[in-house]
């Protein structure tokens, strides 16, 4: 299966300015998924879609392929991820390269390994899934069935709709949260239908005690905590 890895890197980062190339613990942000992805011997095609004349040079520094710029348009703090990769495959199309599906891997999380990349996509080609995302397990307190929404009468309600609240912390289903590491999906699915999970979605759970996803200054801090702590 030929997967494209893209590694999204916008400029105009506002929780974390310039985070995509802010050194964290002597390296730039954006080194960390770079060094993987291009170990990574899954992906057919590794690139970096950015808008960023700035991160563009860091990124062709770190030896990574950018084919074109971003439009601004596509660079936005709202413009929706679906459209960024969709704009990378119709350039590759254009040129009459295509690929079976696309491996989305985000720079906000640095502390992703290869062997968990590799064990992903491995498990992705083994699947008849239309994508596949990594996810950590939801703390029990989080637990869909330890939550609640309010009816009209302001009542509490658990929020999976069960009459009755699951009593045993141990009867608890499991339930897990995208990590935001990995996503992988099917060309067809993100240009046919629109959509960057399809109809089914398998998962690999990330069970890794180190993890940080960088959105805003405190996960920055954590992260820079984190590497120290190595």
């Amino acid at each position: 299966m030929k997967i494209l890895g893209i590694i999204p890197a916008r400029g105009g980062s506002k929780g974390v300015p310039g985070k995509n190339i802010k050194m964290l613990a002597g390296k730039p942000l954006l080194q960390y998924t770079t060094d993987i992805a291009l170990q990574c011997d899954l992906l057919e095609k590794v690139i970096v879609s950015s808008d960023d004349d700035t991160i563009i040079q860091v990124a062709l520094g770190l030896g990574v392929d950018i084919p074109f710029k971003r439009p601004f348009n596509l660079a936005e703090d709202k413009s929706p991820m679906l459209l960024v990769i969709q704009h990378a495959l119709e350039f590759f199309k254009d040129m009459s390269i295509e690929f079976d599906a696309v491996c989305l891997l985000q720079v906000t999380s640095p502390m992703r390994s290869l062997d968990f990349l590799n064990a992903a996509l491995k498990k992705f080609n083994k699947s008849n899934t239309d994508s596949l995302v990594s996810v950590r397990e939801v703390p029990h307190e989080y637990n869909p069935h330890w939550t609640f929404t309010c009816n009209e009468n302001e009542y509490l309600k658990v929020a999976t709709g069960e009459k009755e609240i699951v009593g045993r912390r141990q009867d608890l289903p499991k339930a897990f949260h995208r990590d935001g590491s990995i996503y992988i999906t099917k060309t067809a699915v993100i240009l046919d239908n629109n959509s960057l999970y399809g109809k089914t979605t398998a998962y690999i759970e990330n069970k890794e005690s180190f993890f940080v996803n960088i959105d805003n200054l405190e996960d920055w801090q954590k992260a820079e905590k984190l590497f120290k702590s190595i």
